[in-house]
């Protein structure tokens, strides 16, 4: 039974080169509407005086768009296609970016939260149109490596988005000022001026972007990216499209949906609660602490050069896979079980935030090893399988809030040790990954005797 693909849509290396490079652009404004969260979370929690619980809807309301909107997604790229499907995403997230304006005006969460409601739902129609693109857009044994390419504009994207917020929005006056709240020196009146002062610096710079969204869903609509017809580029053989008639008869895509929402989830936590972490060691906010996810994008942004030079010629995507959620296992284990101070990069903290940003590097190719082993052989469940895997992304809205609540129901601890003791969390999640990578995803059938020992993506 062959579960070879053939590619007929695109006929040259140049067309796929070009398509490429812009998905490579799309790749990167995902990362920078994405990856900037992980500072808006402390950010709001000061300027806006939330708790620990209450900052964490801030990655809640931009990811559940995902779950929300991804299968809606599906069937509105169906029947407008992926390059107008993507020119509709890029115009939602910049309503999303226009609403900052307004709520940083009143300071008023509610409309910040809406409007990373918004961005989300954006991102939700261009990740559906997008990663599927990829993975079809040449043949499925290179789909990782394929994906490791557009990723680095993601990541790249991560590695900058903080330290331009941090540039362009959180000005020298406002270390300043930052710290002067954080020490307690403001109260009533005085307070509020000073966190009105901080919250319009994010007015300017999202109005930018909301703009620079709405210029580039014109670009990527007339731009050269072909149309391509997921049902005949990515089939399974002649067999097994009348066998299995429904999504749910696919073990390894409804597997892979559950990997992908444990690895968007834990990646979501080392970077949305690092700097918090830090905070519980006295760093704060305005100091060094502030480019710790950009350290652990920068691993990120390495492991996928690693990513594009190893696979597939020297390592295959399914092993890499496998490699990497074990690294990220051990590195888990290590951050619950290791102790002692260190001085690096101008930050005195406990080594397992070390092991925390570590876990960047592995994390490269999780989510380009899981996307390829889970649609492969799809044919006209491709769009909708897609969405599904997209729905996973909500792991970024559910896990945050899974993790802090573990951190408030160990509050009799010091703040430090709370946090820590929450990240056990990650454990699980990893060891359901390298199962995942080992075997769940080739099974073929909810019937036990129907497992692959190899397939054409392994």
């Amino acid at each position: 039974m062959s579960t070879k693909s053939e590619i007929k849509h695109v006929q040259g290396k140049s067309t796929t080169l070009k398509s490429m490079i812009i998905l490579a652009l799309l790749f990167f404004i995902f990362g920078l509407v994405s990856w900037v969260n992980t500072i808006l979370v402390p950010y709001f929690q000061l300027t806006l005086q939330l708790s620990n619980f209450q900052s964490s809807f801030v990655t809640f309301a931009f990811y559940i768009a995902y779950l929300v909107m991804a299968i809606p997604s599906s069937f509105l790229l169906n029947k407008v296609g992926y390059k107008r499907g993507m020119m509709f995403g890029l115009w939602c997230m910049a309503i999303g970016a226009l609403l900052f304006v307004p709520a940083a005006y009143w300071r008023l969460y509610q409309l910040f939260l809406l409007g990373l409601f918004l961005l989300g739902v954006g991102l939700a129609i261009l990740q559906s149109a997008a990663n599927p693109y990829v993975t079809i857009v040449g043949p499925i044994e290179s789909a990782a490596k394929r994906m490791s390419i557009v990723g680095t504009g993601n990541k790249l994207a991560g590695v900058i988005a903080n330290l331009i917020f941090a540039g362009v929005v959180i000005r020298e006056s406002d270390k300043v000022l930052m710290r002067e709240i954080e020490s307690g020196l403001y109260t009533g009146a005085t307070l509020e001026t000073a966190l009105d002062t901080l919250i319009k610096g994010v007015m300017t710079p999202y109005l930018i972007l909301a703009i620079a969204l709405f210029i580039f869903g014109i670009v990527v609509r007339y731009s050269a990216l072909p149309e391509l017809d997921p049902s005949v580029v990515n089939k399974r053989s002649a067999e097994d499209e009348s066998s299995q008639k429904s999504i749910f008869q696919y073990p390894a895509l409804i597997l892979g949906v559950i990997a992908m929402f444990f690895h968007i989830g834990t990646q979501m936590i080392a970077l949305a609660t690092s700097i918090q972490y830090a905070g519980t060691m006295g760093e704060s906010l305005a100091g060094p602490a502030k480019n710790i996810p950009s350290y652990t994008m920068l691993l990120t942004f390495l492991g996928y050069f690693i990513g594009i030079i190893l696979i597939p010629r020297y390592l295959k995507q399914r092993n890499a896979l496998l490699i990497c959620a074990l690294l990220n296992l051990v590195l888990s284990v290590l951050i619950i079980s290791t102790s002692g101070t260190v001085n690096f990069l101008g930050i005195t903290s406990d080594i397992s935030i070390w092991y925390l940003v570590m876990m960047g590097l592995p994390n490269a190719l999780l989510y380009a090893g899981i996307w390829p082993l889970a649609i492969n052989g799809l044919g006209k469940h491709t769009n909708l399988g897609s969405a599904f895997l997209v729905m996973a992304l909500c792991g970024s809205a559910f896990m945050p809030m899974i993790y802090h609540s573990l951190v408030e129901l160990n509050s009799s601890l010091s703040p430090f040790a709370a946090m820590k003791y929450a990240y056990w969390i990650l454990i699980p999640s990893f060891a359901y990954i390298v199962w995942y990578a080992a075997y769940g995803y080739r099974i073929r059938s909810w019937k036990k005797s129907e497992v692959v020992k190899n397939t054409v993506v392994s």
